[in-house]
C-alpha cells in the first residue's frame, strides 16, 4: 500500500528520467521551477538564488580529496565507499546526489523500480511492510552510515516503503554506478557483501530481541538500542519514536506502547528533557529487558 508520508508529502526521490536530473512533474517536485525539489523537502539555509539549498551535485573527486567545496560532506567516509581508492572514483560517470528531506517524506514505495541506493548520512529512516488489513510493520531502521535499497543491485523492485522518521540527509547512488564499481573493483564488492550481511544480522536481532517477550521487555530492548547523544550537562539522551511507530516495530498496539512508556516515566526510568527526548536509566532498562513475564 503506497504511503504519502506526513501531510501527503510524497517525494519519490529515486524517480529519475535522466542522469543528474529529477523528473519534472514527479510528486514532491515543483515543475514550475525546473523540477527542483518541493520546498517541503529542503532546509532553510541561505543558498544563492536559483540554487537548491539541500539538493546539490556531489563532486566525487573533490569529496575524496576533502577540498573546500565539500568540506561538510562525509561521503568519503561512508561505509559503502570506505574501501575505495582514489583511482576507483574515475569509474564513476553518473552523478551522486546529496538530498535533504523532512520527516514523513516517502523516499520510495514498495514495488517501485529500484534505480538507486541511498546512504543515510544523518537522521533516521524506517522500512515499512504494509499488511493486507492496512496495518503496517516496521521491519528495519536505517541510521547514519546505513544503506537502503540494496535490492537495486539485483535488478529487483524495492521490497519495502522507505520513510524518513526525522529530517534526513542522504546520498542517492545510481545503481549503474554501484554495478560498475562492483564489477571493476573488489573493494566495493566486499562492502556490498558486508551490507548484505549486516541486513541479515539486523533481521535476526529484530526477530529475537524486538519480537519476543513481554511488551515491557520489547520496549526496554528498543530503548537500549537507540543511540545516545550528550545533553548540555553531559547526560546521555535518547530521542524515541512516536508511539505508533514503536508499536509497529515491536508488534504491539499503539495503546500498549504508550502505556509502557508512561509506566517507565512514572518509575523514573525515563526522564523527559524535551518532547520525546529522555534521559534513560540504562541499568533499569537492562533489568526490564531480561524479564520473561508478560505484561
Amino acid at each position: 500500500m503506497p504511503h504519502d508520508g506526513v501531510g501527503g508529502c510524497r517525494a519519490d526521490l529515486l524517480c529519475r528520467d535522466r542522469p543528474g536530473g529529477l523528473k519534472p512533474g514527479s510528486p514532491g517536485l515543483d515543475p514550475g521551477n525546473g523540477g527542483r525539489h518541493h520546498s517541503a523537502m529542503v532546509g532553510k539555509s541561505g543558498a544563492p538564488p536559483g540554487e537548491p539549498s539541500s539538493v546539490k551535485r556531489s563532486r566525487i573527486e573533490a569529496a575524496w580529496r576533502g577540498q573546500a567545496e565539500c568540506s561538510g560532506c562525509s561521503l568519503r567516509d561512508l561505509a559503502l565507499f570506505a574501501d575505495l581508492q582514489e583511482a576507483d572514483f574515475n569509474l564513476i560517470h553518473l552523478p551522486i546526489d546529496e538530498l535533504e528531506v523532512e520527516a514523513g517524506t516517502v523516499l520510495y514505495n514498495a514495488g517501485d523500480e529500484a534505480r538507486a541506493l541511498l546512504t543515510v548520512r544523518t537522521g533516521l529512516v524506517k522500512l515499512v511492510q504494509y499488511l493486507g488489513d492496512g496495518s503496517q510493520r516496521i521491519v528495519r531502521l536505517l541510521r547514519p552510515g546505513d544503506t537502503l535499497g540494496l535490492e537495486a543491485t539485483l535488478g529487483e523492485s524495492y521490497e519495502h516503503t522507505a520513510v524518513a522518521l526525522r529530517r534526513v540527509l542522504l546520498c542517492r547512488i545510481p545503481v549503474d554506478v554501484v554495478t560498475r564499481l562492483s564489477q571493476e573493483t573488489p573493494r566495493l564488492h566486499r562492502q556490498l557483501m558486508v551490507r548484505w550481511h549486516n541486513t541479515v544480522r539486523q533481521a535476526d536481532t529484530w526477530l529475537t530481541a524486538l519480537s519476543t517477550g513481554s511488551a515491557k521487555a520489547r520496549v526496554a530492548r528498543f530503548l537500549l538500542d537507540i543511540p545516545r547523544e550528550r545533553g548540555a550537562g553531559g547526560q546521555p539522551l535518547c530521542e524515541i519514536l512516536g508511539r505508533e511507530d514503536i508499536g509497529a516495530m515491536l508488534g504491539v498496539t499503539t495503546e500498549t506502547a504508550s502505556r509502557v512508556i508512561a509506566e517507565f516515566r512514572r518509575a523514573g526510568i525515563l526522564v523527559e528533557q524535551r518532547p520525546n527526548v529522555f534521559v534513560c536509566d540504562d541499568a533499569a532498562l537492562r533489568a526490564v529487558a531480561g524479564e520473561d513475564g508478560r505484561s
